[in-house]
């Protein structure tokens, strides 16, 4: 006699109905405390704007794909016919099975497709079909856009990624009565994960008064200058822009140069101070580096009108000047990171035209001057949209971190929010705490008069890479910045593409080693030698394509770090007694990481 406990279907039954209508009846209050957090600051006035806007533009942007279909009858059942067939397919496919019957399946999901990891995805009936119904319609949605004629390439990168947007929102997986893991788990702890996932949703929406911050990480396991952002060093200069951080030597001698980062304004510096495993600065240190960073100001209204030449001036020029009192040296290597690295070639070309020639050598990591290419974030770039954002903007002189966040995630949707939607809220599950995503979550402002720049000059008019860009009464030219420099890529960057980077690396006059390295903008540069992942290719300049080049390139395994200090060092080998914070009657303000950077939003 069969074992009824071996059905398919007694998994998904309540064990014990009394304790089920008691939680379900506390996910319902927490639910009301969720909405309860989330009307509250717009009853006050608190949150004045919905995304009203935002859905305009997207509905907009699809209604001319499908106008394109709709416009010729005879396109438009030929459209119909392609998502019936499959259906079909899927239809006799599934009876075939339920009579016992070998069967193929209409489609398969992607073996790296986390989201239908589960084994009921596939051995249960039902929802097998529920998946298969929503890759077959998924897909056929992706083609709609790709094979629509007429539209010029904004328009349809946009399409294709507000499709993805919400073919990924609408997946089974991310819902309790189509997804076998989370029916299961509700039915093994009577609802129990509802209720801690309506507490968790009530939570992050006080938490982000109103919006909805959803927590990547267990923000409680991590502390500033605790266990993240622990190098040792001392703020010895600070403005309305920045503070100016030097880190402690700890080496016999260091290199005659001094090392001048500046990171990004968008995310915060300590992405290169993660942890003594994973900091590039502590590594740099400890290969005698003499290590200055600039720690942007995470700004307010007060900031509102300081712009891309106030953070040239004010930061990156100052710094030079904060790092000759402090070494009495006037030669420096200097390393820019993402926008960080942009705004250090803006300065660049700046400085060639006016005859300042303290920077030897310029490294960029992941960094765009020509934004030909310039990805996916291009998506929320057009005269429209950037007039929307500026005048949001201006109401507070600022762009909240909140929404720059949200770009980001939304490049990879499934992995950086519906994952986090499921487990968070649904499975009610507190989420691992890592030290990568804390730092993601911790965003920045954007002082107004400096996001309209970056983005009108560089994103929309790629002025930079043009001649155009002009800046402290300077048209800049890159092709005037001579000076030996390394550009590295990362292969999977979805924000600065390697086909972008290499791109950007035929703007400057003078020689260019360009390195791809694997992953992404982030682990491909935060990818420490003793952990020896990924790998690396070099093939010395970039010329031609992109393609060709790699075809040429000689493939590294592990990380590109060492390789980077042993061009530095060619360029000059030069050491020095080591320089510690407070030399030459620099003022020490406080320690590292300093207070700028603790400023959360």
């Amino acid at each position: 006699m069969a074992d009824d406990r071996q059905h398919p279907m007694l998994q998904y039954i309540i064990n014990n109905p009394e304790a089920f209508a008691q939680n379900l009846a506390k996910t319902l209050e927490n639910a009301g405390k969720a909405l309860a957090a989330y009307i509250e600051p717009r009853e006050q006035g608190k949150i004045t704007h919905e995304s009203t806007d935002e859905l305009t533009g997207v509905v907009k942007t699809l209604a001319q794909v499908g106008e394109y279909w709709a416009s010729d009858p005879q396109r438009a059942l030929e459209a119909q016919g392609r998502l019936w067939s499959g259906y079909i397919d899927l239809w006799n496919s599934s009876l075939k099975r339920m009579m016992g019957e070998q069967s193929e399946p209409a489609v398969k999901a992607p073996v790296t497709d986390k989201r239908f990891a589960d084994p009921d995805w596939e051995n249960n009936q039902y929802f097998d079909f529920v998946k298969q119904i929503y890759l077959i319609t998924s897909h056929w949605a992706e083609e709609m856009v790709h094979e629509a004629q007429g539209l010029d390439e904004h328009t349809r990168h946009k399409a294709e990624f507000y499709v993805t947007q919400i073919s990924n929102a609408l997946s089974p997986s991310n819902f309790l009565l189509t997804n076998p893991e989370l029916l299961r788990l509700t039915m093994e702890s009577n609802g129990e994960n509802l209720v801690k996932g309506m507490e968790h949703l009530a939570e992050d929406l006080k938490t982000g008064k109103g919006e909805l911050k959803i927590r990547q990480t267990d923000p409680s396991k991590f502390k500033l200058g605790e266990n993240l952002g622990t190098t040792k060093g001392k703020v010895i200069a600070q403005n309305d822009v920045c503070q100016v951080i030097q880190y402690d030597p700890t080496t016999d001698t260091v290199l005659k140069r001094p090392l001048m980062i500046v990171p990004p304004w968008i995310n915060k510096f300590y992405i290169l101070d993660l942890n003594p495993e994973k900091s590039f600065i502590k590594w740099a240190v400890d290969q005698g580096h003499t290590v200055f960073v600039i720690s942007w100001v995470n700004p307010d209204e007060r900031q509102a009108q300081k712009s891309f030449e106030h953070y040239m001036k004010e930061g990156i020029l100052n710094t030079l000047d904060v790092i000759k009192r402090a070494t009495r040296q006037e030669e420096v290597n200097a390393i820019g990171y993402c926008v960080g690295g942009t705004l250090l070639a803006v300065t660049l070309a700046y400085m060639a035209q006016t005859g300042d020639d303290r920077i030897k050598t310029a490294t960029f990591f992941t960094t765009q001057v020509d934004f030909t290419y310039a990805g996916d974030l291009k998506v929320f770039v057009d005269e429209e949209q950037i007039s929307i954002l500026e005048k949001r903007m201006a109401e507070s002189g600022y762009l909240d971190g909140s929404k720059m966040s949200s770009a980001f995630n939304m490049l990879r949707s499934n992995d950086l929010i519906w994952s986090y939607v499921v487990n968070n809220y649904l499975k009610g599950k507190e989420p691992f705490p890592f030290d990568l995503l804390y730092w993601n979550s911790d965003s920045t402002r954007m002082p107004a008069a400096n996001h309209s720049f970056y983005l009108r000059n560089c994103y929309l008019d790629n002025k930079l890479s043009k001649g155009e860009m002009e800046i402290g009464g300077q048209t800049l030219d890159l092709s005037r910045v001579k000076i030996p420099i390394f550009n590295l890529a990362t292969r999977e960057d979805h924000i600065a593409p390697p086909k972008s980077v290499f791109l950007g690396s035929g703007c400057f006059g003078g020689p260019v080693e360009y390195v791809l390295s694997g992953s992404g903008h982030i682990a491909g540069v935060v990818n420490p030698p003793v952990k020896n992942k990924y790998q690396y290719w070099t093939g010395g300049e970039a010329r031609g394509t992109l393609e060709n080049w790699l075809k040429n390139a000689e493939e590294h395994p592990g990380s590109w770090w060492p390789y980077w200090d042993e061009w530095i060092r060619k360029n000059d080998p030069a050491e020095a007694k080591p320089r510690k914070p407070g030399a030459n009657r620099v003022k020490i303000i406080e320690d590292a990481p300093g207070s700028y950077v603790m400023n959360r939003i």
